[in-house]
């Protein structure tokens, strides 16, 4: 069974990630090789991947948003939940792991894998059933982040069980006045953090299952954040209480504000 990817970014990923097997890259007649256009046919030279060049009509047949490029792969490569915790122990990091809780919409799905890979989660965990997959889609909309992150598929709750007996606190995120806020409570330990179907939240025994319930503070007049959002924000408050754990230094860049002269 083959998977066909689009855009460049997320084939770049692909072959960076190299835990896929590659079968060949389809570049479009008469595209210019240079950028990440160049950065793509390099990564594939190194890595032997065969390169067919192919009319533009046959990937806009497939695809609207190709930018020239598409990779035939074998199907993403799910792992269990040991391997997660098994990465946290390999960077001496206490666990922190995210649970999907039937996230169905492939671009929530890939943003909030974008924004866990950004963050240093261990690994992400969804449900067998339901739930969007890590589908060529959901690849395009992490712009390929999902390629590094470790993805499990499995019951939630036997998942959430897995993890308490591993010492692993399970917060959920929702809007309920019953729920925390983030200065309340410590995230900055071992902690799995639940996200809730886009419509219904989470369901009523994952919610019954978490040790404590997280809500986002909020100010305007809309009810609430759309589940990327409001997960990855919440992703942000878990790596910020663990001050900024495995963050890349920037250097301190001089800062120039232009003042206009008076009229």
């Amino acid at each position: 069974m083959r998977e066909v990817i689009f855009g460049r970014n997320p084939i770049y990923e692909v072959l960076r990630a190299g835990r896929r097997q590659v079968y060949k890259l389809l570049v479009v007649e008469g595209a210019i090789q240079k950028g990440n256009l160049a950065r793509v046919l390099a990564a594939a030279a190194e890595m032997g991947v065969p390169v067919q060049r192919v009319p533009r009509a046959r990937l806009d047949h497939q695809s609207d948003s190709h930018q020239g490029l598409a990779v035939e792969v074998s199907p993403y490569p799910y792992v269990n939940l040991e391997d997660l915790l098994i990465l946290a122990d390999e960077r001496k990091e206490p666990p922190l792991i995210l649970l999907l809780d039937i996230i169905q919409n492939p671009q929530n799905l890939g943003t909030l894998l974008r924004t866990a890979e950004a963050v240093g989660v261990h690994g992400v965990i969804i449900p067998e059933r339901r739930s969007a997959g890590i589908t060529p889609a959901v690849v395009s909309a992490s712009s390929g982040a999902s390629e590094h992150m470790l993805v499990a598929v499995m019951n939630l709750a036997q998942a959430i069980q897995a993890l308490k007996e591993r010492e692993v606190w399970i917060v959920g995120l929702e809007g309920s006045p019953e729920a925390h806020l983030p200065g309340e409570v410590d995230l900055s330990g071992a902690l799995g953090l639940v996200i809730g179907n886009e419509g219904e939240g989470m369901r009523r025994l994952v919610r019954q299952s978490c040790d404590f319930l997280l809500r986002l503070p909020m100010r305007g007049r809309v009810e609430s954040l759309n589940a990327a959002v409001a997960g990855s924000t919440a992703l942000y408050f878990a790596w910020q209480a663990r001050g900024f754990l495995g963050h890349s230094e920037l250097p301190n860049l001089p800062i120039s504000i232009d003042v206009l002269p008076k009229s």
